[in-house]
């Protein structure tokens, strides 16, 4: 059995569709958003669903037999409240892992994330590192990978959402010069690392999957522009106008899909060096364009949305 927490998000919407592919039939889908766990629903039929928030006791806690590996999604990623990240970060795995314990389950699989080598230093990036820090001290049999920005299917954030905003506007702003350079990672290649960790189940092992291709941010925003055949204009504004927008903007909105915070990790300066795919894990990640253009074009799956 295989059990994902946060399977409604991007990572786990990707891999339950992919193990299905691979003709995994034993998955349990756990997640709080009962609305996106649905779209998995519609996408893998055979998966079992489970709306349950890991803060909280409840039924899910009986699901992690001696059978089960566990691949850990679940994460608040942005937000305006330093309680949030604590809660579904910190909280949340605390009580995921006393109910591995009392299981049994063989193996826990643990999507951090490149952040805990950043530079940066906000609310996402102290308690990633305090979750990562929490499983790894565990005493539960783990391991680890930390993926940059992903992109791709089902992607309510990020690359996806500034891909669906595009469409709609014929000015698509960009901060200050825009020459931020990002090593996004394709979602699906992130997904076939996952299924390796699952299989070989490598204990202690920590692996930082990285983007094979380092871009500029405008370089990324002009693919998407021309992959979707878009006539936006690109105007650039200057950083510190765009980082007052955004303070205003998530005054009014409950989950502004870019934040302050996040705009100080894009100008950071990061360069993540991460393992050969094809030695760690035995494939070579998809050609970024290629990437960009499956991800934004697919005739099905690329018009699937979840809600953030």
């Amino acid at each position: 059995m295989i059990i994902i927490t946060g399977a409604a998000g991007l990572v786990g919407q990707n891999l339950a569709l992919m193990l299905q592919e691979l003709g995994y039939k034993d998955i349990v889908a756990i997640d709080k958003h009962a609305g996106n766990l649905e779209v998995l629903r519609t996408l893998v039929p055979d998966a079992r669903t489970v709306v349950a928030d890991l803060a909280e006791p409840g039924d899910w806690e009986r699901l992690f037999d001696a059978d089960a590996v566990v691949v850990v999604l679940h994460a608040q990623i942005t937000g305006k409240r330093p309680d949030a990240f604590e809660r579904n970060n910190i909280a949340a795995t605390e009580r995921l892992l006393a109910a591995v314990r009392a299981g049994g389950a063989r193996f826990l699989v643990h999507v951090s994330s490149s952040v805990v080598n950043s530079v940066a230093c906000d609310d996402y990036t102290r308690t990633k590192r305090g979750q990562e820090a929490l499983i790894r001290a565990s005493g539960i049999p783990c391991c680890v990978l930390r993926p940059t920005l992903m992109f791709g299917w089902f992607d309510p954030k990020h690359l996806g959402w500034l891909a669906r905003f595009m469409e709609k506007t014929p000015v698509f702003p960009i901060p200050g010069h825009g020459r931020y350079m990002r090593q996004p990672l394709y979602i699906r290649d992130f997904c076939r690392a996952l299924v390796w960790a699952i299989e070989h189940r490598p204990a202690g092992a920590v692996y930082d999957v990285v983007g094979a291709q380092r871009i500029d941010y405008v370089d990324m925003i002009r693919l998407i522009k021309k992959v979707k055949g878009l006539r936006t204009w690109i105007v650039p504004i200057p950083f510190a106008l765009f980082r007052g927008l955004l303070k205003v903007y998530a005054l009014f909105s409950r989950q502004p899909p870019f934040t302050a915070d996040q705009l100080e990790a894009l100008a950071a300066g990061d360069d993540f060096q991460g393992v050969e795919t094809d030695a760690a894990f035995g494939f070579r990640q998809t050609p970024f364009e290629a990437a960009i253009r499956e991800s934004y074009c697919h005739p099905r799956y690329s018009r699937v949305l979840v809600e953030r």
